[in-house]
């Protein structure tokens, strides 16, 4: 890997990323970094598939659980934490090796979204009130007067991004679709890292991720909804989207059975998925590796990774 700045790793929910991360990580000396926007979050280890005590002892692992999921948290926080992050690694000679299956992280590592500014919190607050006292559809008005474009490309009921378009217009100065122009500033070299998309085959994946589901209730993932309703109450925003969250919380609750909560939380999965490989084979060129999915120490044996 000489002159490589950065393995990424990218692909659908339950493809196989994490053991490849692994694998590569435990070969080249080198830290796995979450490119996931639902593995960020404190208190989902099991439901959102974070790297498990294993996984953490045979390699570093960073940007894992680090957010309280009563927070916002943004592409753009995210490029923050990795500009931190990147220069510890470089310092060190360490390569990183970002694995995830969130486009929009790849696309900002990349330079490929606007640079987008830092939201105070107590804006953030204030617009989140608003919402909570107005309802998404006043806001929707709201943004229809202040940026016309971003307005038609959100849909009203969809109060997490009306918030988001609003409040940093209040910080920018300018409207967000001026400031969507595709051109914010590289952390990595697009020519000079490895990147490659896992690809497996529709069947094989449905297997795989009603297998995990199943595995996920078999390692506690009930008790974990548990303790996360307690440690955090009714969580909003992206964490409270998680796949899982509400089904078992239902069970926990009287509402469903564990069986209907979970095949729900299957097919909630399987359709997460075929929107990400969708957004991947759209979104992503000829530059990235195409690899259909097979045993990770093969894939690893591959020309590309020496």
């Amino acid at each position: 890997m000489s002159g490589k700045q950065a393995i990424l790793i990218a692909g659908p929910t339950a493809s196989g990323k994490s053991g490849l991360a692994l694998e590569l990580a435990e070969r080249f000396g080198g830290t796995v970094v979450n490119a996931d926007s639902m593995q960020v979050y404190d208190g989902l280890r099991i439901l959102t598939a974070r790297p498990d005590a294993g996984d953490l002892a045979r390699a570093p692992h960073r940007l894992y659980g680090h957010v309280d999921p009563r927070d916002a948290y943004s592409a753009g926080a995210y490029t923050r934490d990795c500009e931190v992050l990147l220069t510890e690694l470089r310092g060190a000679a360490i390569l990183p090796i970002f694995c995830g299956g969130t486009g929009l992280y790849f696309k900002a590592l990349l330079g490929l979204l606007d640079t987008m500014p830092a939201v105070p919190d107590s804006l953030r607050q204030a617009w989140r009130r608003r919402l909570a006292e107005e309802g998404p559809a006043a806001l929707h008005s709201l943004l229809v007067e202040r940026d016309p474009a971003a307005a038609a490309r959100i849909a009203p009921a969809d109060g997490q991004r009306i918030v988001r378009a609003l409040e940093i217009a209040d910080v920018a100065g300018r409207p967000l679709s001026e400031l969507q122009a595709g051109q914010g500033r590289p952390l990595i070299d697009g020519g000079r890292c490895v990147k490659i998309v896992l690809t497996p085959d529709r069947a094989v994946l449905r297997e795989r991720i009603a297998q995990r589901f199943d595995s996920m209730v078999e390692s506690g993932a009930m008790e974990e909804v548990r303790d996360f309703r307690r440690r955090f109450g009714a969580v909003g925003g992206t964490a409270g989207k998680a796949i899982g969250l509400a089904e078992l919380g239902a069970v926990i609750d009287g509402q469903a059975s564990l069986e209907a909560a979970s095949e729900r939380a299957i097919a909630r999965t399987r359709q997460y998925a075929k929107r990400q490989e969708t957004w991947f084979r759209h979104q992503f060129g000829p530059d990235w590796l195409r690899i259909p999915l097979r045993n990770v120490t093969e894939i690893a044996a591959l020309e590309v990774f020496r």
